[in-house]
Formats: structure tokens, sequence, C-alpha cells
């Protein structure tokens, strides 16, 4: 079955400026400048009042009406990543063996390094690079937590990630050892008071 038009609308909130050329949607706003390239879906954009955006798909199948909804969110996270930006706290997680984090900066790409050593006792060092533009940072009055923040979700989401993956345990019963570094709260930078 085929829907002849489909269509989602999303508002641009005071202080933002998204401008869509050739599908590259570019967002600015008070934190910063992200763009996104979505070219590979079939998609138009219109622009009928200042402060909205208007997704539409003609004749499209249901597989194809449903990237409308997910252009929405990508372009959504961008506006919340530029206006409130997006923050991860990672907990360290072990029964026996204590987890050793550093936190340093790459010189040559300029990008932040965890090292973690000491996991279930093991002697490699484990080293994840961050995403571009993901700070982090040790939290200051929690123990064993480590907070990731930046303006793009899917950088920061995907840095928490591979320090999770990093810290698989393999080889052993994963019921019984739970050790790790594991996402315990996604929350913004500027919360709302």
């Amino acid at each position: 079955m085929r829907y002849i038009h489909s269509k989602e609308e999303l508002k641009i909130p005071e202080g933002v400026k998204v401008h869509i050329k050739t599908r590259i949607v570019t967002v600015e706003g008070p934190r910063g400048k992200l763009t996104k390239n979505l070219g590979h879906i079939a998609v138009s954009f219109s622009h009928p009042e200042k402060d909205i955006i208007n997704i539409e798909l003609h004749h499209g199948s249901r597989k194809n009406v449903a990237t409308i909804r997910t252009v929405r969110s990508i372009i959504n996270n961008l506006i919340i990543g530029v206006t409130k930006g997006f923050k991860y706290k990672m907990r360290y997680v072990y029964a026996h063996f204590p987890i050793n984090v550093n936190l340093e900066k790459n010189d040559e790409t300029g990008l932040w390094e965890v090292e973690i050593r000491n996991f279930l006792g093991e002697k490699i060092v484990r080293r994840v690079a961050m995403q571009s533009g993901v700070e982090v940072e040790a939290s200051k009055n929690v123990k064993d937590e480590l907070q990731l923040s930046g303006n793009d979700l899917e950088h920061v989401s995907q840095s928490a990630a591979d320090i999770q993956q990093a810290c698989r345990v393999r080889n052993k019963d994963i019921r019984k050892f739970l050790d790790g570094l594991y996402v315990s709260e996604r929350t913004n930078i500027e919360v709302d008071s």
C-alpha cells in the first residue's frame, strides 16, 4: 500500500536558526552550531512559517513513511543540542578489583581519551577515544562516576557506548561478573529549573 501524502511538523524554539539546503540541515543556537547530512533520505522540507518546518513525503511505502518521524527526531535532537546540550553519567561497577580511570586530552587530535586500568585485575590498558565535541570529566561529588557532555547526541551516546563496550566481560559467566562502566543517567547540561 502506498501513502499518497505524509507530513510531520516541527516547531523551532526562539533563538534557534535552522537552515536546510539540499537536505543538509544546519542548526545554530546559543551553544553552537551542528550540521547533519540527510541526503540519503528521500524527504522534502518546506518552511510555511517562520518557526515551523514541514517534513513531507509523497507516494511512500510504510517503511518510507516511517523515516519522516526519524528525520523529525534527528532535527529535534540537533535543536536540543544547541540549546540545552546532552550529558551522560557513567558509573564504575566492580566487585573486587577497583577500576582505575585516567582522562587525558590527545595533543595531535585534540580529542579526549579515557584510559581504563585494572579491569577485573587484568594488566591490559584499555584506551577509548571520544568522538569530536565530547568533553569528559570525573564527577566531583560522586565517587566512581564519569560525566560525558556535548552538543551532538549521536557523538555523546556513541562515546558512552564505546566505553561500555571496551569493558565487556569475555569468557566468564556474565551473570556473576557484572563489572564494567555503565550509563547511569541521561540528562541535559542546562536543566530547566
